[in-house]
């Protein structure tokens, strides 16, 4: 089993009681934010790309618990230029990564990056026996087909604010795609230019996706099996 606690945002912790992965730690100025960043302890952060609201605090709390920051190099230099050196796994798109008792591997994401000569990415992490797809910030893309083909995903995080990022159609579409059994809207109600109605997301997509979608709210935990 992982737990799943919702920060706000795109900001989340995976934790099965062996290691505690933080995703995308914008704490720091989001309006929605759960937790401080001072109180969050982690062994391994996820960047899926460079802009404020997803690189966040990653620098600030990597240096303060030993964690290793998962991203692109350049994300990876982002981060060392606020808060010098610092413990990382640079990768790239294709790439995977062992971790104790789990694995991660980058995944193609469309958007800009955030920092000059960079790429978006997402995420499929395995663990507790679970495969959980981490969208990042993304436009939906026919070649989330191929996600869903490579691994029986169980669970996808997927943005649906639109404007920056998919809307609920695509997101939706984005789910019937990935072929997922459960699906976790995040990226949306930060702020009025994302708001989104996910109750309509949950009825669309548990019809044309057949996909149980959970709606949890910024604090809250879920227990994914």
């Amino acid at each position: 089993m992982v737990k799943f606690t919702y920060y706000g945002h795109a900001a989340f912790l995976l934790d099965d009681g062996n290691i505690r992965i933080l995703g995308d730690p914008f704490l720091t100025g989001n309006p929605k934010a759960s937790i401080k960043a001072d109180a969050v302890e982690c062994d391994y952060i996820l960047v899926s790309h460079a802009h404020g609201d997803h690189l966040g605090d990653a620098p600030e709390i990597a240096k303060r618990t030993g964690a290793a920051i998962i991203s692109t190099p350049e994300v990876i230099g982002v981060c060392e230029e606020r808060a010098g050196q610092l413990k990382s796994c640079p990768m790239n798109l294709g790439g995977s990564l062992n971790l104790p008792g789990g694995k991660v591997r980058m995944v193609l994401a469309q958007h800009s990056a955030g920092v000059p000569g960079g790429i978006a990415c997402g995420f499929v992490v395995e663990l507790g026996g679970l495969h959980i797809y981490f969208a990042g910030d993304t436009a939906l893309f026919s070649d989330m087909q191929v996600i869903g083909r490579k691994d029986k995903l169980d669970y996808a995080l997927l943005p649906v604010g639109d404007n920056y990022t998919m809307g609920l159609e695509d997101a939706a579409q984005a789910a019937q795609w990935l072929a997922v059994r459960h699906v976790i809207p995040i990226h949306y109600n930060t702020w009025p230019v994302i708001e989104q109605d996910v109750q309509l997301f949950k009825q669309v997509t548990e019809r044309m996706a057949h996909a149980e979608v959970h709606i949890v709210e910024p604090g809250q935990t879920l227990e994914m099996a």
